[in-house]
C-alpha cells in the first residue's frame, strides 16, 4: 500500500491515482488550525485527509462513487474522523461555509466515458467544470476564505484568473511545476474585499 505524505493510500484503477498535480496541491495547502475545509473531487481522498490534520472538519466530494467509497475506506486505514465523504457533482450535496476550498480541476476537452474520466475530462473545451466551479463557489467561502484551485496550463491560467475576478475573487499563482508538455498551475483565491 503506497504512502504519501504519511497517509496510506489504497487505490483503484477508476480513480484518479495521487499525481504532480495533487502533490503541488499537497505542498501548498492553506488549510490552518481548526478550520473548516472542502475538498471538491477528492479522489483516493489525500487532500482531504492531509487537511483533516489540521482542520476541525473536512467534507470531500467527488462525482465519482467509486472515488468516494475509496476515500471513505481510506480514512478508516488512517484512523481519520474528523472527515466526511459524500458523493456530488461539485456543490450539488454541499452546505454550509469553508475556510478553505480545493479543487484539483479536470482539464481535457472531451466527454467522459468511464467513472475515471471524471477526474480527467473538464467538457467539451475543458473548462466547462471548472468555470462551473468558479462561478458557485463563492457562496460557499467563509468572509477571508481561501479557493485553492489547480489547473494545467494548457486550459488558460489567465482564463481562470478572468472568471475568478468577475466571480469577486482575486486569485494569484501560489505555485507552478513543469510536467512533460504543460504547466501544472496551483491558484490561491480570496473574497476580493478581503485582499
Amino acid at each position: 500500500m503506497p504512502v504519501y505524505y504519511g497517509i496510506r493510500l489504497k487505490l483503484h484503477p477508476q480513480v484518479y491515482e495521487p499525481a504532480e498535480d495533487t502533490f503541488l496541491l499537497a505542498e501548498n495547502l492553506a488549510v490552518r488550525g481548526g478550520d473548516r475545509a472542502l475538498d471538491v473531487g477528492t479522489g483516493t481522498g489525500l487532500i482531504a485527509l492531509l487537511m483533516a490534520k489540521k482542520a476541525s472538519f473536512v467534507l470531500g466530494v467527488d462525482i465519482n462513487p467509486l472515488a468516494v467509497e475509496l476515500a471513505g475506506e481510506n480514512a478508516r486505514i488512517n484512523g481519520i474522523k474528523n472527515v466526511e465523504f459524500r458523493l456530488s457533482d461539485l456543490f450539488e450535496r454541499v452546505e454550509g461555509k469553508f475556510d478553505v476550498v480545493t479543487f484539483n480541476a479536470p482539464y481535457l476537452p472531451g466527454e467522459p466515458e468511464e467513472p475515471i474520466d471524471l477526474a480527467l475530462v473538464g467538457g467539451e473545451t475543458g473548462r466547462e467544470v471548472l468555470d462551473r466551479f468558479i462561478q458557485e463557489v463563492p457562496e460557499y467561502l467563509k468572509p477571508g476564505g481561501t479557493v485553492q484551485i489547480v489547473q494545467s496550463s494548457i486550459t488558460g491560467v489567465e482564463e481562470t484568473l478572468r472568471m475568478l475576478k468577475k466571480a469577486g475573487l482575486t486569485g494569484k499563482i501560489a505555485a507552478r511545476r513543469h510536467v512533460f508538455f504543460e504547466d501544472i498551475v496551483l491558484i490561491n483565491a480570496k473574497p476580493s474585499d478581503c485582499v
